[in-house]
């Protein structure tokens, strides 16, 4: 049987490396893409919202905000915004003309379509310079990261 307290300083350990190094690596990303991207980049709400869309066509208000953990409120105003800048649109449900599903423009997909290729594209280089057993180690911590992610944010799942 483990030793508990070994266990819990290797989750401590674990759990203050994931804490600082996941968002520097997010904002490196964020920074090489905003140096190279011709468009402003939008508030990081509006953002979610957008990336949110992009994977869950036809969503409504509601799910939305289960998902960004915001009120709903908040995400149907965030919803008007994107709307009057022809990022977004609402589509009424055929059933329920209360419930209206989320879009995204043409506009806004190829928008979403070339900051993911520099993300790749700046991801796949910076592991260019990784050893084979740090990019197998990345590979093999893919399905981790994703599970801890559905732990932490179940509604995300």
């Amino acid at each position: 049987m483990p030793d508990s307290s070994a266990s819990e300083q290797r989750i401590d350990h674990v759990a203050s490396g994931l804490a600082a190094c996941l968002p520097a690596l997010h904002r490196a990303l964020e920074r090489r893409i905003a140096s190279e991207y011709p468009h402003p980049k939008p508030p990081e709400g509006q953002l979610a919202l957008l990336r949110f869309v992009a994977q869950h066509e036809g969503a409504t208000v509601r799910e939305a905000a289960a998902a960004l953990l915001m009120k709903p409120n908040n995400v149907s105003a965030l919803v008007s915004r994107l709307t009057e800048q022809g990022e977004l649109e609402r589509r009424q449900d055929g059933a329920d003309r209360r419930i209206a599903h989320l879009h995204l423009t043409a506009s806004s997909r190829q928008r979403i379509s070339e900051v993911s290729a520099l993300e790749r594209e700046h991801l796949g280089h910076a592991m260019l310079s990784l050893t084979e057993g740090e990019l197998d180690a990345l590979g093999s911590a893919l399905g981790a990261l994703s599970a801890l992610s559905r732990h932490l944010h179940p509604a995300a799942g």
